[in-house]
């Protein structure tokens, strides 16, 4: 017990201690005149000053100088009147009209023409509170910093000065001879010259416009990370993402998750999970789930990759496409390991992977075909090694194709239950009228097989099988229409009773209707589809 009382009577007088030590006396230490006026100021003393002897007070390393002051020894406190300069060692000066201090509290209240001079800038507002207890000021009136290059407003801020930040809300603006920034919260620091993005922001420079709701900008050599609604307005793109990454100096640009790349001038909008912009090389490269869309007379062609990337500038945009690249259009669609479009010329590429030494020994013709690009036009289904569009550079619609090297064109005989028309060759060349295909020629070794019907009730007539070293195709309304045999045709028409279901399909037959795309979700694979959630 005895104990417990000389504990508790060291631990109270530790207390009375720390409490003596941390209150300390406000000192009068100039002056040139004091007087009293109990009746209307009771309980001050009031201290006055003259042509050579300004007032001036001390606490606890800060200096107060003024014309006048109010000085009640009692509460420990003064209320410091006309030009008054406040010090403290020489890391900061205030200069106001009034101000009104507690020596308790080491509280001070700053009225009228407050500039508060720091080693890194100046703040000027209409009214200051100071706590040099925890060595932070904040006002809720409008306020002006201003460095050497840069000017900044708020209608609220608060300055840490241990850690040289300010934290602005409301209204808040910065103009920099390079960018401006529009906030409604941010914490800046001084030293650093860096802020932190809290609620609606904006950067705009002299290249660039950013957007956020959340971020992070250096300001000595402009880059900055960006979320929560984030867009940046770049090399005439739109950029948006959940996450975007800015460094102007280097002219890049980088976007993570729901990524948007939208180029108004080429009507185009490129998305996919992790994206970015060069702007010195003209080129942007976007990669998983990619997805470029090009509309065109309200029709929009979206194509699909694992990695694509546009090069050049907006003239000359170049697009290339890289593994499972599938495309889809209301009248077309494709698939081909990569792609390759010219913007300048209308051309599109659709390219296969080149086959292996072993592939190419032991694949059957059928699984070489596998491999091979694939365009779909209406019921048609067309493949080769290589296949070219091109397109009105103007309307942007399609005016001719090619088919190089095992060209095999495969379409379901709408009459009968499981019978195929085809057509095979080396190469193939069809052109366009007003985006819908009309003709074909396909030359080098060309076979054929087609049901026959006749005119009037629509009875099947035979199978006609069919080889020449040229024909010539006609469409009408997406399907085979006229066939013309233009050298050396060889054939026969069979009844269908006589020719063998083995006998009714060319060599290399493979029907791929699985794979066409019957809507822009069907671009996707299972894979590309689980990175919307991870």
């Amino acid at each position: 017990m005895k104990n417990k009382i000389l504990y508790s009577i060291f631990f109270y007088l530790i207390l009375i201690s720390n409490y003596s030590q941390e209150i300390k006396i406000i000192e009068i230490r100039k002056a040139a005149s004091s007087t009293q006026d109990q009746d209307k100021f009771p309980g001050a003393n009031i201290l006055l000053s003259s042509d050579k002897e300004k007032v001036n007070l001390f606490h606890d390393g800060g200096l107060i100088i003024s014309d006048k002051a109010y000085f009640y020894s009692k509460k420990n406190s003064f209320k410091a009147i006309g030009n008054v300069i406040f010090t403290q060692g020489d890391t900061i000066k205030l200069t106001c009209n009034t101000i009104e201090y507690n020596g308790n509290s080491k509280i001070a209240n700053a009225y009228g023409n407050v500039f508060l001079d720091s080693p890194d800038m100046t703040l000027k507002t209409d009214s200051l509170f100071m706590d040099r207890v925890n060595n932070k000021a904040f006002y809720n009136s409008r306020g002006i910093i201003i460095d050497s290059l840069t000017t900044l407003t708020s209608n609220k801020g608060i300055y840490f000065m241990n850690e040289n930040k300010y934290q602005f809300k409301s209204n808040v603006k910065i103009k920099n001879p390079k960018y401006k920034v529009n906030s409604d919260q941010l914490d800046y620091f001084t030293k650093l010259n860096e802020a932190f993005f809290y609620e609606k922001s904006n950067i705009i420079g002299e290249t660039y416009n950013i957007f956020c709701d959340e971020g992070y900008y250096d300001m000595n050599v402009e880059k900055g990370f960006f979320k929560k609604n984030a867009i940046i307005y770049y090399d005439n793109k739109i950029i948006k993402g959940d996450s975007l990454y800015f460094e102007n100096e280097i002219e890049y640009a980088a976007a993570v998750k729901n990524v948007s790349i939208i180029d108004s001038i080429n009507n185009t909008i490129i998305q996919g999970h992790y994206g970015e912009i060069f702007k010195a090389k003209d080129s942007a490269i976007i990669t998983k789930r990619a997805l470029a869309t090009n509309i065109i007379d309200n029709d929009s062609l979206f194509i699909h990759a694992d990695t694509l990337i546009t090069t050049g500038p907006e003239e000359k945009r170049i697009m290339r496409g890289f593994y499972d690249v599938r495309i889809f259009k209301k009248d077309l669609k494709g698939k081909s390991d990569s792609i390759y479009i010219n913007e300048s010329t209308g051309l599109t590429k659709l390219l296969n992977k080149p086959l292996l030494k072993i592939e190419n020994q032991t694949f059957t013709d059928s699984q070489k075909n596998l491999k091979n690009p694939i365009l779909w036009f209406d019921k048609s289904q067309m493949t080769g090694n290589e296949i070219f569009l091109l397109s009105d550079t103007k309307t942007k619609k399609l005016d001719s194709l090619k088919i190089n090297g095992n060209v095999f064109i495969i379409e379901k005989d709408s009459l009968s239950e499981d019978g195929f028309n085809q057509i095979k060759g080396g190469i193939l060349k069809g052109s366009f009228i007003e985006g819908k295909l009309k003709s074909m020629n396909i030359i080098k070794n060309t076979e054929m097989v087609y049901y026959l019907y006749s005119d009037e009730d629509q009875k099947l007539i035979g199978i006609d099988k069919t080889t020449c070293s040229a024909m010539e195709i006609n469409f009408s309304s997406g399907e085979i229409g006229e066939i013309t045999f233009l050298v050396s045709p060889s054939g026969n028409v069979y009844p269908e009773k006589d020719l063998p279901k083995n006998e009714r399909t060319l060599k290399g037959f493979i029907w791929r209707k699985d794979e066409m795309p019957i809507s822009v979700e069907d671009l996707f694979s299972k894979d590309d589809i689980n990175l919307i959630f991870r």
